[in-house]
């Protein structure tokens, strides 16, 4: 009996504490959110902008925030943009220190970032840039600074671009797994990875124009900030001059060689502070919660951000789900305090079918108010599919946009499971074609089914693109032919209307609805706190994946499970994912 009691009674109590400690955490937790208290920032601050950040489309909230000293949220691309422009009339904001080592965003992601940080530089206020291993994606950006700097043990990566693509076509061999492939375009190579081992003729030509548009636009920024022919700058990347920070400095590429501490010592000093003065780095996602910087006005626009692969049903925050948008774009669409929708699109594309509703709302909204279309670093195929009937369309240089064409894959698994896994099928049917699947190779009449039903998908893709563009269908099929452009190109041959990124387009939305005073709806809304932490649990698996793999193997990781996803319907998608090196 003496034992039960003190096993009851350190149970008790280990009971109570448990509940003390949850009870502590709930009320710190609630309390923290219940806090409208924002950051102060001192005078004599410096905004600190990272590249290694990704800044994705959306605001990236962390729900465990408020427990931790982590940041509250990533803000998305966007209010980075809004983010510098509010910091240029602050007078608490001196200048800004960009870290460049690596750039994880996109090149017309990197091309907003820069637009912004030069118009910061109107001001008058002061840019400075360091970087310990500087990659070019983030001296594309840093350039733009009035003083750029380099380790002077470190280095600073001149020596061109490049795209490596992955092909499967010898693993599904050895499995014995035959693809049955069916497209439409000469140029929609989608399906490249699993029918070659290296890149068609076709292929290699659209990825040589689209990949030099990129580089010779990155060439002539540099051009431009640096004070050094194009022809110089890419003579250095071809003969590898450029091999250490030294090697930078000596041609010009950087302004000195400094150290972290040597160049934190000179914001000091341009900012009128001592040596053993607090220097007051603010990081993006601090600015963010301590200032207002979105517009405000009686009218509505609707910023409806679409990011990641297209896919039916309602997806999840990682895609653009087909149901999910057909509902938003109606949301706004109906909404008559909304006077124009700007439907932002980063995308490679994806279902066919779910591209096709979208564009079908969008082209309904179009009837009722302005939409215009802004593109991120991705707008093809699919994404290019629900864009293709706006008023306006707005792009960045290099943008990676078209691929307009269309794909499916039906996988012969017999061979796999037979031979590999000792797996037979047999069954009864009452039609001719009602077994068709996976487990049996196709028979002529149902891969004429197949390619048929490509090819119709193909000629409704092309109409609506004629129809959107004002263009005859012989036109945008010379342009089609699920070929890759760049939109330095894309503006050339019509498939988009102006330069500019998401703030020129949405100022370009105003104009057409006729509103100077106006704020922005943005779509999809964010989720509360408690949906976030509910959800947080599912982000799990994939990033400690992505983690423990690197980003370029995760994203192999993500092509191997593409090919999965590809093969339940048609397919409007780019080509492949391509990694610029």
């Amino acid at each position: 009996m003496g034992s039960f009691f003190k096993m009851f009674f350190a149970s008790l109590l280990a009971m109570i504490v448990f509940a003390l400690i949850a009870a502590f955490l709930i009320v710190g937790f609630v309390g923290a959110l219940a806090s409208d208290e924002k950051p102060e920032i001192a005078d004599k601050s410096v905004l600190t902008l990272d590249l290694s950040q990704h800044f994705m489309e959306r605001r990236q909230n962390n729900p465990l925030a408020v427990l931790s000293n982590d940041d509250n949220a990533i803000p998305g691309l966007y209010d980075v943009v809004r983010i510098i422009r509010h910091a240029k009339e602050d007078e608490k904001i001196k200048g800004i220190y960009i870290i460049a080592n690596s750039n994880n965003n996109a090149f017309a992601s990197s091309e907003e970032l820069r637009n912004a940080l030069q118009d910061f530089k109107t001001s008058k206020k002061f840019v400075i840039a360091h970087g310990d291993m500087m990659s070019e994606s983030a001296y594309y950006v840093s350039n733009v600074a009035d003083r750029l700097y380099a380790n002077p043990v470190g280095s600073v990566e001149w020596n061109g671009f490049s795209v490596n693509l992955l092909f499967l076509k010898g693993t599904l061999e050895k499995l014995n797994i035959q693809p049955q492939i069916f497209y439409a375009g000469k140029f929609k190579s989608a399906t490249e990875p699993l029918r070659a081992t290296q890149m068609t003729p076709e292929n290699k030509l659209q990825t040589v124009e689209w990949l030099g548009d990129l580089y010779n636009h990155f060439l002539v920024k540099a051009s431009q900030a640096r004070k050094i022919d194009t022809a110089t700058l890419h003579q250095l990347a071809n003969t590898g001059a450029i091999q250490d920070s030294k090697d930078a400095l000596a041609n010009k590429l950087v302004d000195g060689l400094k150290y972290d501490d040597e160049v934190k010592d000179e914001i000091k000093k341009n900012i009128g502070i001592g040596k053993y003065d607090k220097l007051h780095l603010v990081p993006i996602s601090t600015y963010a919660e301590a200032i207002s910087y979105k517009q405000s006005g009686s009218n509505r626009i609707a910023l409806i951000y679409a990011e990641g692969n297209i896919v039916d049903g309602d997806g999840d925050k990682e895609n653009i789900g087909g149901d999910a948008f057909v509902k938003l774009v109606r949301k706004a669409r109906l909404d008559k305090s909304i006077k124009a929708i700007v439907f932002r699109v980063n995308s490679g594309g994806g279902s066919a079918l779910a591209s096709e509703n979208i564009w079908r709302e969008l082209a309904l909204a179009k009837a009722d108010k302005p939409v215009v279309m802004s593109f991120g670093d991705v707008a093809a195929s699919g994404g290019y599919y629900i864009a293709a009937g706006a008023d306006s369309i707005f792009a960045q240089p290099n943008t990676i946009t078209g691929s307009i064409g269309v794909f499916t894959v039906i996988p012969n698994m017999k061979g796999f499971f037979n031979e590999k896994l000792g797996v037979t099928f047999d069954g009864v049917k009452t039609g001719t074609y009602a077994d068709m699947g996976v487990d049996r190779p196709l028979t002529p009449a149902e891969q004429n089914f197949m390619q048929e039903g490509v090819d119709r998908i193909y000629l409704q893709f092309k109409q609506r693109v004629a129809q959107g563009r004002k263009r005859d269908i012989a036109y945008i099929d010379s342009i089609a032919q699920g070929r890759v452009w760049s939109g330095e190109d894309a503006l050339r041959i019509g498939l988009v209307d102006k330069m500019g990124g998401l703030e020129e387009a949405v100022a370009c939305a105003a104009r057409m609805a006729k509103v100077t005073d106006y704020r922005l709806r943005e779509f999809p809304e964010s989720r509360s706190w408690i949906n976030e932490l509910l959800n947080k649990n599912e982000d799990q698996p994939a990033a400690m994946l992505k983690q423990h793999l690197g980003e370029e193997n995760f994203r192999i990781y993500q092509q191997m499970l593409e090919i999965k996803r590809i093969s339940n319907g048609a397919q409007a998608k780019l080509p492949y994912q391509f990694i610029i090196h």
